[in-house]
């Protein structure tokens, strides 16, 4: 049960942002942006960064709502990206992309704990300024939305499969459609 009277019966973030409608949409269009708008990182990436971080903050929620995104958009399943959460740097995954999750997990400590090795070898591995803006700004945010989601006590299924059917729908109709479909 959710710390406040959400009004709703809606997961996670869901109940939170039908709770709140004025800070649905800002949120809403950030992750939108974040997630799915024009980038060089793929959509599954992005989900990545973001289950990435939810695992470490043990948001249980958003890893398993992103995981399931994640794994719709790599064509992989969920015990597979639970392997990447887990332990990245010994997974099938890009060289690129464990620079990128290692920034992103130094994001989540803290914005300082960035250094300036990792950002070099993100880019010796290829990512360039704009891809790793988007994962320190993807971790930030998602340090944001777990502690949103996990301070108010929301509503998370403990059934994995929940979100894993969700994912196909909410990658077809994206972040900034209404969370009361």
């Amino acid at each position: 049960m959710a710390h406040i009277d959400l009004g709703n019966e809606l997961p996670g973030i869901r109940g939170l942002m039908a709770f709140s409608p004025l800070t649905e949409k800002p949120l809403n269009a950030l992750a939108e942006v974040l997630l799915r708008g024009d980038n060089s990182l793929t959509r599954g990436e992005r989900e990545l960064i973001g289950t990435y971080v939810s695992y470490l903050n043990d948001c249980f929620f958003c890893q398993n709502v992103h995981g399931a995104m994640a794994g719709h958009y790599l064509g992989c399943n969920i015990e597979e990206i639970d392997a990447i959460k887990k332990d990245f740097i010994n997974q099938n995954i890009t060289a690129k992309m464990k620079a990128l999750l290692t920034i992103a997990g130094s994001v989540q400590k803290g914005g300082k704990h960035v250094s300036h090795d990792q950002i070099e070898l993100a880019k010796i591995e290829g990512a360039s300024d704009m891809e790793i803006h988007d994962t320190v700004l993807i971790a930030a945010s998602f340090c944001m939305f777990n502690r949103y989601v996990d301070g108010l006590a929301t509503l998370a299924p403990e059934d994995r499969q929940f979100y894993i059917n969700r994912a196909p729908q909410r990658a077809e109709e994206g972040y900034t459609a209404s969370v009361y479909k």
